[in-house]
């Protein structure tokens, strides 16, 4: 993931910045690597095009439902946006090999707690900071404890990415933190069965549910406070 940075998988040769530029640069070199022809394979300008997309989405909603304001609600908007880049990348990667790159998800908890925290601050509402460190050691905790009892179902890069997950959604509140939790359990639950019966080669042995996670995570965290209010309107609360 970090080195060594872009290269050919066939020839090894380093990537020109110039055929590095997400998406024009495959059509400019119409699938194919300048070096030696190997054929680029159209998941790249897909997955950058997808990115783009989930980066205008997450700008539209920070400018509809932003909690705070000024230089809180830009650092907010900076955090989201690598949220949201982190979450592709690592659902596809354990879409592909069934793991959560150590070197991808521990260096996330300095940086989402340093740009929460400085946002807690900046917008005066330093119980945003604590309620984040608390949710992420319960949700670490929830993870950990499924862990131990089934190993091979939970793994432990499934139990570090839910730290980071606990520290984005309960930054925004609890209602979020809940919401995210339990959507990843139902979401798994449900695409996991579905899956399963396709009964089609890799289906039947493992499912990656990282991806699951994420997505539960932001359902959460754009729809929590609606999904629990509704929740608790169907019970008379």
């Amino acid at each position: 993931v970090v080195h060594p940075p872009s290269h050919c998988p066939r020839c090894t040769t380093p990537i020109a910045p110039r055929d590095n530029v997400p998406v024009l640069s495959w059509l400019a070199l119409r699938g194919r690597a300048r070096c030696c022809g190997e054929r680029i394979s159209v998941r790249y300008p897909l997955v950058e095009a997808g990115t783009a997309l989930a980066f205008a989405g997450v700008a539209l909603w920070w400018r509809r439902a932003c909690p705070v304001d000024g230089a809180a609600g830009v650092v907010l908007l900076v955090l989201l946006l690598g949220f949201a880049a982190l979450s592709i990348s690592l659902a596809l990667i354990d879409i592909d090999v069934f793991r959560l790159p150590w070197i991808m998800v521990a260096p996330s908890y300095p940086v989402v707690a340093v740009l929460l925290g400085a946002a807690a601050l900046l917008a005066r509402e330093p119980a945003r900071a604590v309620r984040m460190v608390v949710g992420a050691l319960a949700l670490w905790g929830l993870y950990r404890v499924l862990n131990l009892i089934r190993p091979d179902g939970m793994g432990m890069g499934d139990v570090r990415l839910a730290g980071v997950l606990g520290l984005v959604l309960a930054w925004f509140g609890w209602p979020e933190l809940l919401v995210g939790a339990f959507g990843g359990f139902l979401l798994g639950a449900v695409g996991g069965i579905a899956l399963t019966g396709l009964r089609r080669g890799w289906l039947k042995k493992q499912i990656p549910y990282g991806p699951w996670m994420l997505l539960g995570a932001w359902v959460g965290l754009l729809a929590g406070p609606g999904i629990a209010r509704a929740y608790l309107d169907t019970l008379g609360a």
